[in-house]
């Protein structure tokens, strides 16, 4: 149960399905499951007949909640295959390197938890519809890990140091959120992703990709929407002008503590904070450094470099014990290298940037 593709004929031209349909791990992606997305994006990105490409999730519960961290975990602690959890990594940045400059429409209908990996293939969809049940997130500072899968790219993009707030507490979006800020482009009802799919098939496509583009971003114009004052409160809308001037100076312990301290009578704002508080030390440090140097790059260059910091955090303990407390022994009492982040050394931080690849030395072979 990985991932299931589903060539869809239509009135004129084909339609490519993907369907992610691991349910019982919230479609949370595997290895074979990236290598068969892979091998089926490769095949369709050639495939004459083939005219645009549609990405869900089989199980009501989620689109996909992420990397399938306890299989990363049996990785890492299996000495057998040192590189097995560094593949997967490689595996799936190129997966979304695929998907953004994919030869063809994507079209992302997700729904329910959208999260980490999850978000990484929605962000590389041409176009992003989203279910008012949405909950999305980055919350790999509860696992010793930063923002991965091209985040350094998309949450540069978002607002008033939004991303930065969001890698550094995991704060959950919400629907309204999401389209406030522009993670997602726009709501369907639940029934109208399956009424959705019907409707592409029902259209001629013509493989010319300009054309194809232009006639799916009217046939979704043409969509009706749900009545956006029946969507949940944007947690945003409350908090965004607090959270730009919270995270906003020079200085990551100073930023933290300001965040901390603020009396906020919220239940969203104190889960946030307490993902801050009990959160790993050295990602608090990821996260502030990874946007920062991801400003003047490429999304190639983004995911060389994230990359490099994955190699780091593979071989440094956070990782495996962050996976460990919440996902595997599931006591929720990580022991993390540094007590804060103002305990972290700088050396520490500097390692996970090293070795900068290029053209001729990617591992990953982005072309």
């Amino acid at each position: 149960m990985t991932a299931e593709a589903q060539e869809l004929a239509c009135r004129e031209g084909h339609i490519g399905v993907l369907t992610l349909n691991a349910p019982a791990r919230l479609n949370a992606l595997s290895e074979p499951m990236v290598d068969q997305m892979l091998d089926v994006l490769d095949r369709w990105a050639e495939d004459d007949r083939i005219c645009l490409v549609v990405i869900q999730g089989a199980s009501d519960r989620a689109f996909c909640a992420g990397g399938d961290i306890r299989a990363l975990y049996q990785a890492m602690v299996t000495p057998e295959d040192e590189d097995q959890a560094q593949r997967f990594f490689r595996k799936e940045y190129r997966l979304d390197y695929l998907l953004h400059r994919f030869p063809k429409p994507v079209l992302g209908l997700a729904h329910g938890v959208v999260m980490g990996g999850g978000m990484g293939l929605l962000a590389g969809c041409r176009y992003r519809l989203v279910t008012p049940d949405v909950t999305l997130a980055m919350p790999e500072i509860t696992i010793g890990l930063f923002p991965d899968v091209g985040a350094s790219w998309f949450l540069n993009r978002l607002p008033g140091r939004l991303g930065l707030f969001m890698g550094l507490t995991g704060a959950r979006l919400n629907v309204t959120d999401a389209l406030r800020v522009g993670l997602a482009d726009m709501a369907i009802e639940p029934e109208d992703r399956h009424r959705l799919l019907d409707r592409l098939a029902s259209e001629r496509w013509t493989g010319q990709r300009a054309a194809d583009d232009n006639r799916l971003f009217r046939l979704l114009g043409q969509m009706q929407t749900p009545d956006y004052r029946a969507l949940p409160a944007s947690h945003l809308e409350r908090h965004e002008q607090r959270i730009a001037r919270l995270s906003a100076g020079d200085e990551l312990p100073e930023i933290v503590d300001q965040l901390l301290a603020a009396e906020v009578d919220c239940t969203w704002w104190h889960s946030c904070m307490n993902t801050l508080r009990n959160g790993c030390p050295v990602s608090a440090w990821l996260v502030w450094t990874q946007l920062k140097k991801a400003q003047q790059m490429s999304f190639k260059d983004v995911l060389r470099m994230e990359l490099a910091m994955v190699t780091e955090c593979l071989r440094r303990p956070d990782f495996r014990e962050g996976v460990r407390a919440l996902a595997i022994e599931k006591d929720f009492h990580p022991h993390w290298s540094y007590a804060g982040v103002a305990e972290v050394p700088d050396e520490v931080v500097a390692a996970h940037f090293r070795p900068e690849w290029n053209d001729a030395t990617d591992p990953m072979g982005l072309d």
